[in-house]
């Protein structure tokens, strides 16, 4: 399998007073539209957590805590992964030129932003949702 490059979009900017995420010039077009929702997805690189030994972690104690069952990466939201991918839906609080304000993100202040998108409410029902326990 050959690898695949992926530019970021732009990056995350916290303060003590604000988070914002900073579109690079170059995609802010890509905003247009955006203002009608409440709601992003952003997709993130945890670089700061990138080494080699990381990427070969499968399997992790959910929430690093080891009363949890050992469980596969794919089955968490560890930042220990093959591919070092984070997802987080944020509330927009304002929009300004490239600049996307949010209430919070679980990234780090200069993490690179991968891409982002509008959130949409998914088809599948509360009803229809099954977890396991340790959630």
């Amino acid at each position: 399998m050959e690898p695949f490059r992926i530019i970021p979009v732009g990056i995350v900017k916290k303060t003590d007073t604000t988070v914002s995420i900073e579109i690079y010039d170059d995609y802010t077009d890509g905003l247009l539209g955006l203002d009608g929702f409440s709601h992003i997805a952003v997709f993130y690189w945890f670089d700061q957590n990138d080494t080699a030994e990381k990427r070969r972690v499968l399997q992790v104690h959910p929430r690093k805590d080891p009363r949890n069952p050992l469980t596969g990466v794919f089955a968490t939201h560890s930042p220990q992964r093959p591919n070092l991918i984070g997802l987080t839906v944020c509330k927009i609080l304002s929009i300004h030129g490239g600049s996307v304000e949010i209430e919070d993100i679980d990234a780090f202040d200069g993490t690179p932003v991968i891409d982002i998108k509008c959130y949409i409410p998914g088809s599948v029902g509360e009803k229809d949702v099954r977890l396991p326990d340790w959630v």
